[in-house]
């Protein structure tokens, strides 16, 4: 135990001054630094930067090494000392603390016995007060030898510590013939047994437990006198030859006062009650009773007479140096005894302090070592420090030569991308046949790819340099997975595969956060699942991808195992719980200890992507987030890619301050679950009422209000699905198994059905039933019968088109998503808008209202670029003027002018974007502050045109530097409707 604690001790002494040290000397270092006017930063600023201006110490001045050497000398004598003073110290300390255990023991043992002895002195003198209560006080006398004998051997017990008990009568000289005639027997010495000599008084022995040889007069005379039990000196016992003491106490013929004088105590003195003790066994029955007796010897003497003490128990041997004495106290005021005690062994070797001082000695020449070391090595670093400067120089500049290349190469493949998929987009607005419309679509697509891939990579370099970063703007959760549903929605319904995004009615409704990496994010993973699941054998029947957002809590405090019942299409998938089971947040913490004392505005969102696909091989696991790997050499040949989406989601995901985890079985599926945080962007619910994202309107419109749906499906999960999407059109919803259920609920009247969906797999079970369900349904006593929908995977299904019947139902193609479903049912049940927007796209009518009859500049020096964008605001109304130049755009939007925005690209030949921001900037700064009067300008106070960056390059630096130079916006080439209704309505209010 002592090893562990010298070991301790040591590494914590030698952590301190090590650390001690290496301030001192960095002080020093900085303090001649600053003296010789080279370092200019304070000492503890940058870690960095105090590094490089040590370096440049180093390099331009040397140091003095007698100086070191001296100051190395001193080190190694004064902790050499210094050791040296700790190991007499901790001796000194070890050595007084074995003293104070030796002074405790004895003295414990000391009072152990001095307690003990008084308990047996006790005894004996209330026997002394029983003999002169029923021996004296009556007549006849109530005890004999016998009664005596047999008291005393009974009452054994109470007195372990006596060996014999006996009473002697005081008898006189004139009495002594009449004692002997009643007695029988003749006075005799107790030594010799001779008849005793003529006296003025005897003690003869008439009562005894055993024989006692020993006789001794002063004692007894000294007992009578002072009212107290006296001890004899100590004898040597008649049976066990062992010493001993004898405890005597006079017993009186009356109460005595306390102050009685002893002439007082003689004349009413009756007889004497002595007590054996065997000293030796009494100290040995106190002993055994100590765990600890075996390192302590103890030795009892009788100090009555100091020149010639009598030892009383123990044995002499040989000293250790030092032993304690403690006195005992046993009721005789005469007689003096004391207890000596000393340890059995010698002191052992001081090892605490010999290996402490020994180790803080060593660790203190491991320091100087070090310190040595470092001077003998400045030499080496300063042409170290010379070689890494030029290194240095050559990596800032190869990463400026890369992040110029990334951005170049950005430029020179978006620009003519954003030429192509506009131009392609304009192309679809014209009049093709079928055949054109699908190879337009097919050219679109794979534009669209290669921008994907574009930014993955760019992703990935942002990643490998650490610029990427987050934004933290307001987001709708529900829309954002609305938008990516729409994007795979076409790939899913080739192959008849379910796709469906449920979000917890616990999560907010709107968030603040980065909603375009969210975004990317999820893309990743279900694009992921998409291209395995495509090629998946198993599809060819039907499986699915479930995207399912909770909080954090409500998933870790779920006990739901999923089976093939209760998926979403029927399929088995793999335990979600094992792909968060590695989440530190919640294996270290647990779920309550975790999440329930966080702050109400930091939401914690836990979203799993679950898919039936073929799985993922187990030796390919461990590599599924390393960027370019694929999980098999035939994977990226199978199914295409990068193999970097997930490596870029994982970091994303820590930038989330989430985790991402999965678990994957083979032939069975997938599921991928990461968390993330957000901040709640409506913490009440009066402000999420009234705060709009984009000026889009909500989705639970006042048509739909109070009406009642009834979901017909067999699968909770599905159904679940469902119910989420129509709830968000504020439609109350019910939910039954199958037909009958819902004939039932229908035909109750308990509730107005307004509308009946049903699952095509319910539907399509029996025709006959299906049939009878619309029969039915027209039958019921109502204005307006309930509308009847049909959920399908894929639009080419035929099953649904011919219903025996007069009423067939409407078809709605799933994913559900609340824009398409509220328009499928505007359209069917002829309330409200009846248009119907492609899935993924804002109504055209939205960006109408903003640009219609708005003024718009763009600058670019590209005609092809010129044209896509001019074709793309010219389409919403707007009144759009093309530049070609920086210089042309500065003279366009000299005030006064009468142009409402302006979209500028950033690299442009003579003077670019930022150049040509500035001076605008500069011009309107100089109008508003009336330095530049103009006239006819007195009703406006102030001038300030939209400048949005337009430009292929998606670099972070160059996105903060279109900040700095007073742009208002940025939009990334190749833009679409989407991103142009972004920025603008940032800029214009909706007519």
């Amino acid at each position: 135990m002592s090893l562990f604690y010298v070991v301790g001790f040591g590494l914590k002494v030698g952590h301190l001054l090590l650390v001690l040290c290496c301030w001192i000397v960095s002080i020093i270092y900085m303090n001649w630094f600053n003296n010789s006017g080279v370092m200019d930063t304070k000492i503890f600023g940058n870690s960095c930067k105090i590094h490089q201006q040590y370096y440049q110490y180093i390099g331009s001045k040397k140091v003095r090494r007698h100086l070191w050497r001296k100051l190395l000398l001193i080190w190694v004598l004064g902790w050499t000392m210094a050791s040296l003073w700790i190991l007499c110290y901790m001796t000194f300390q070890a050595t007084e603390k074995r003293k104070e255990t030796l002074a405790s023991m004895c003295d414990e043992r000391a009072r152990m016995l001095q307690d003990q002895f008084n308990v047996s002195m006790n005894h004996i003198q209330a026997m002394s007060i029983l003999i002169a209560t029923f021996h004296h006080a009556k007549n006849p006398s109530a005890i004999d030898q016998r009664t005596f004998a047999r008291y005393t051997e009974r009452t054994a017990f109470e007195r372990p510590l006596t060996s014999g008990v006996a009473y002697a009568v005081r008898v006189l000289h004139s009495e002594r013939e009449q004692f002997e005639k009643q007695q029988g027997w003749t006075i005799k010495r107790m030594d010799t047994l001779e008849p005793s000599p003529v006296r003025e008084e005897y003690a003869p022995v008439i009562f005894a437990q055993d024989t006692i040889s020993h006789e001794d007069r002063e004692n007894v005379l000294r007992a009578r006198e002072l009212g107290k039990g006296v001890l004899t000196a100590p004898f040597r016992l008649l049976k066990t030859n062992r010493l001993g003491v004898i405890l005597t106490f006079a017993v009186y013929k009356r109460d005595l006062p306390s102050n009685a004088t002893p002439n007082e105590r003689i004349q009413a003195t009756d007889g004497y009650l002595g007590g054996v003790f065997d000293i030796e066994s009494l100290v040995e029955k106190l002993l055994q009773q100590l765990a600890s007796k075996q390192t302590v010897i103890v030795n009892v003497y009788d100090t009555t007479n100091h020149t010639h003490p009598i030892a009383m128990y123990g044995s002499n041997v040989s000293d250790d140096g030092f032993h304690h004495v403690s006195s005992l106290n046993f009721g005789d005021p005469f007689r003096k005894h004391e207890m000596h005690c000393r340890f059995k062994q010698k002191p052992p070797w001081p090892w605490l302090a010999i290996t402490t001082s020994i180790g803080i000695l060593v660790i203190a020449l491991l320091v100087g070592h070090i310190f040595h070391a470092t001077v003998n090595r400045i030499a080496k670093v300063e042409d170290d420090y010379r070689e890494m400067m030029e290194l240095k120089k050559r990596a800032e500049a190869a990463d400026v030569a890369k992040s110029q290349f990334l951005a170049t190469v950005s430029h020179e493949i978006r620009t003519p991308m954003n030429g192509v998929l506009g131009m392609l987009h304009m192309l679809m607005d014209t009049d093709l046949d079928v055949t054109q419309q699908e190879y337009v679509r097919t050219a679109q697509g794979s534009g669209k790819a290669l921008v994907s891939l574009i930014n993955e990579v760019l992703d990935q370099a942002k990643i490998e340099s650490g610029k990427i970063e987050l934004e933290a703007v307001l987001f709708d959760l529900r829309a954002v997975l609305d938008d990516v549903l729409s994007l795979f929605s076409e790939k899913s319904q080739e192959k008849g595969v379910e796709l469906a995004v449920y979000i917890s009615d616990q999560v907010p409704e709107l968030l603040v956060g980065d909603p375009g990496r969210f975004r990317q994010i999820i893309t990743n993973l279900m694009g992921n699942s998409i291209k395995v699941n495509l090629h998946c054998q198993k599809f060819t029947d039907k499986g699915h991808i479930f995207v399912t957002v909770h909080l954090i809590e409500e998933v870790v405090n779920s006990i739901e195992v999923a089976t093939s019942q209760n998926t979403l299409s029927g399929f088995p998938v793999a335990d979600r719980s094992q792909s968060w089971k590695g989440f530190s947040t919640i294996s270290q913490e647990g779920p309550l200890g975790s999440f329930s004392s966080s702050s109400s505005e930091r939401i914690t969102l836990i979203v799993s992507v679950e898919d039936t696909g073929e799985g993922i091989p187990l030796e390919a696991q461990s590599r599924i987030f390393t960027p370019f790997m694929q999980v098999g050499p035939s994977m990226s040949r199978k199914h295409g890619g990068t193999g970097i989406g997930l490596s870029i989601s994982k970091c994303l995901v820590g930038l989330m301050n989430g985790e991402i985890g999965f678990v994957s079985t083979p032939k069975i599926g997938s599921t991928f679950t990461f968390t993330a945080v957000f901040t709640n962007g409506c913490p009440t619910s009066n402000e999420c009422k009234s705060q709009q994202i984009n000026n889009q309107p909500n989705l639970a419109s006042s048509e739909f209000q109070g009406m009642t749906a009834l979901v017909i499906d067999p699968r909770p999960v599905r159904a679940k699905v469902s119910r989420y999407h129509i709830q968000r059109l504020g439609i109350h919803v019910e939910i039954a198994s199958d037909l009958n259920q819902g004939l039932s609920i229908v035909s109750s009247g308990n509730l107005v059905i307004n509308m009946v969906l049903v699952e095509q797999e319910v539907w399509d079970r029996d025709s006959g039933i299906s049939s009878q369900f619309i029969n039915n349904t027209r039958r019921i006593d109502r204005s307006v019968p309930p509308k009847l929908f049909i959920l399908v995977n894929s639009g080419s299904s035929s099953r649904t088109s011919s219903v025996t019947g007069l009423h067939n139902p409407t078809v709605i193609t799933k994913p559900l998503r609340a824009s398409m479903l509220a328009a499928s049912l505007q359209r069917a049940m002829g309330v409200g808008n009846k248009g119907n927007p492609r899935n993924g796209e804002l109504p055209s009518l939205s960006l109408r209202h903003l640009l219609l009859g708005r003024k718009i500049l763009i600058v670019d020096d590209n005609s092809v670029n010129r044209t896509v964008a001019a074709g793309a605001l010219r389409k919403y109304g707007a009144d759009v003027v093309c530049v070609n130049s920086g210089k042309e755009a500065i003279t366009s939007l000299t005030p006064p002018h009468q142009f409402d925005a302006c979209f500028m690209d950033i690299q442009m030949p003579e003077m670019d974007g930022f150049q040509a921001t500035r001076r605008i900037r500069e011009m309107e700064r100089l109008v508003n502050t009336g330095e530049m009067p103009l006239e006819g300008l007195e009703n406006r106070s102030s001038w300030h045109v939209p400048i949005l960056a337009m430009t292929a390059d998606v670099i972070q630096a160059t996105h903060e530097e279109c900040l700095r130079c007073g742009m208002d916006g940025y939009v990334s080439k190749p833009f679409e409707a989407e991103q142009l209704y972004r920025e603008v309505s940032r800029f214009f209010p909706s007519s």
